[in-house]
């Protein structure tokens, strides 16, 4: 049998060529029959690994004794082991397959993780695997029937294997809606959602109920939306999920967003500024007073710049309160704040108890209405750095969104500081970028867009293993960093319009605009992902 997927071993997996072993092979473990061990593997999660292979040796044993078969060939199984020379072993793996065995050395942790990856039950195996029977509807049944549905183990797997897919594709959100006929199950990857092998629409009601069992949500409750929280551990991580339901006509569609506490916070620079762009961050949220807002569309990165902000100014010398909904990152020493709406906990209130606590720095995850504005841009005129969200599309446009709250210009002129929009954009795969040529209709409304000529070399991804073939691996974001200047508060006192305040803040501002073609002609996205972003006069 030939290597699978045509890939060159040695590409992979790297020889430790020792003198005294190459010659004389090395004892096994009884110190008897010397026996000659194969490579020694440096990059096992590299590996490609021969579905023959696989199918070879049972799951339970591989897991059990932490070998990994990754080959056949000419009648020998080619297995990974981080202790070879176990005999015991050697004569079960040659019983079990019917083969001779061939040992190559591998680190146990990425033995362990291949085969998690090797032997996964995937959600379609399940599917395929359910029998009738498991599928019984549960239209008719009362709620103590749907209840022993929901706890059998044919759907407890389900939801777990449901899960812990999403998990290792990377999803930050798993979606489950009803339809007259189907159950559409969808996993948002990289910001887009990717439909999946849907479940049975038998199983539709077992499924929402054993969720909200996890969930610790009225599972009786199904013509009113619920909130509800899950914590698993996923191979070693901690894993918090916020999961929502919605009645439709065709029952309670569910989403699940899922979020890794051990998710390492990123850098202004790793989120996607420049050094320049970088450095005027710093020295306009390291004021000690004043008021900082992250802006953009919902999903778009604010609240994890702002985590990314706060961690990078944080010392014992400073009081770090943070009011979120809910809190989406556990940060070292700071205390953040969940707010409870139906217990009358909202921003607003939240934040002029938090005021009493003595901050230095407050973070108020979104200003959503003129109370909680009014309250934040007091706080940052009267000596707290103030740092908050806000939906709009641009920088110049969160002072307009205030001063339609009812905000009055000269607050919003004394207190605010900077402001920061973004958006995310994915990144073109490292593994099979190519430079390729631009379409005529894209470069047209590229330019339509900026109003200017694109030129230059761009870059796509090819598709391939590590991106799932869609070329893109990953996001990162565009940003414009707008710095208040004494101009542009002169401009504020006034009440300008937004484009007059755009005109004076593009003197010396990159736009998003310019910083997503940037981004495009360095290889790092694509002309094609930034039009799928942008709108119009958003991005210009």
């Amino acid at each position: 049998m030939s290597k699978s997927n045509g890939s060159s071993e040695d590409d992979i997996i790297q020889v430790v060529q020792d003198n005294e072993e190459a010659s004389a092979g090395r004892f096994d473990r009884t110190g008897g029959e010397r026996r000659r061990f194969g490579k020694q593997f440096e990059s096992l999660p590299k590996l490609k690994v021969s579905p023959e292979a696989v199918r070879s040796l049972p799951a339970d044993f591989v897991k059990r004794h932490r070998v990994l078969p990754f080959d056949i060939q000419n009648g020998t199984i080619h297995i990974a082991t981080s202790e070879p020379g176990n005999q015991r072993i050697i004569d079960d793996i040659r019983l079990l397959s019917g083969l001779e065995v061939q040992e190559s050395e591998a680190p146990a942790s990425d033995i362990i993780e291949k085969i998690a990856e090797c032997y996964q039950v995937t959600v379609e195996q399940m599917i395929e695997n359910l029998h009738p029977e498991h599928a019984s509807t549960a239209e008719g049944k009362n709620l103590h029937d749907i209840e022993v549905m929901a706890n059998e183990p044919t759907v407890i797997n389900l939801v777990n294997v449901i899960i812990s897919t999403a998990l290792r594709e990377r999803a930050s959100d798993i979606h489950l809606v009803p339809f007259e006929e189907t159950l559409q199950l969808r996993y948002r990857i990289d910001g887009l959602l990717q439909e999946k092998p849907p479940p049975p629409k038998q199983l539709h009601a077992a499924l929402i109920s054993r969720i909200k069992i996890m969930a610790d949500m009225n599972i009786a409750e199904r013509f009113m939306p619920q909130d509800g929280h899950i914590q698993i551990h996923h191979r070693g991580v901690r894993v918090d999920i916020r999961v929502g339901t919605m009645p439709t006509i065709y029952g309670e569609s569910m989403v699940l967003r899922l979020l890794e506490k051990a998710s390492r916070l990123l850098t202004a620079q790793e989120l996607g500024l420049d050094a320049e762009r970088s450095a005027l961050l710093s020295r306009l949220v390291e004021k000690p007073h004043g008021l900082f807002l992250t802006t953009g569309p919902t999903g778009s990165g604010k609240t994890t710049t702002l985590y990314a902000i706060l961690s990078g100014i944080y010392s014992p010398e400073l009081k770090i309160l943070t009011i979120e909904d809910p809190v989406e990152y556990e940060l070292a020493g700071v205390a953040q704040i969940p707010v409870r709406p139906t217990r009358g906990f909202t921003f607003a209130t939240g934040l002029r108890s938090i005021l009493r606590q003595d901050p230095d720095v407050v973070m108020v995850g979104e200003i959503r209405d003129s109370e909680t504005a009014e309250i934040a841009i007091r706080a940052a005129l009267t000596g707290h750095q103030v740092f908050s969200t806000l939906h709009t599309n641009d920088s110049t446009g969160a002072v307009t969104r205030l001063i339609d709250m009812g905000v009055e210009a000269f607050l919003i002129s004394s207190s605010l500081e900077g402001v920061l929009a973004q958006r995310l954009v994915r990144r073109v795969c490292p593994h099979c970028r190519v430079e390729a040529p631009v379409a005529q209709i894209v470069r047209d409304k590229m330019e339509a867009l900026g109003g200017r000529k694109i030129e230059g070399r761009f870059y796509k991804g090819e598709g391939c293993d590590e991106c799932r073939d869609t070329g893109y691996r990953g996001r990162i974001g565009i940003f414009e960093l707008l710095a208040v200047t004494p101009e542009l508060r002169e401009l504020i006192l006034q009440k300008k319009s937004t484009a007059e305040l755009r005109n004076l803040a593009q003197k010396s501002m990159m736009t998003m605009h310019q910083d997503a073609l940037q981004k495009a002609a360095e290889g790092i996205t694509t002309l094609e992902e930034i039009l799928r972003v942008s709108s119009g006069d958003s991005i210009e």
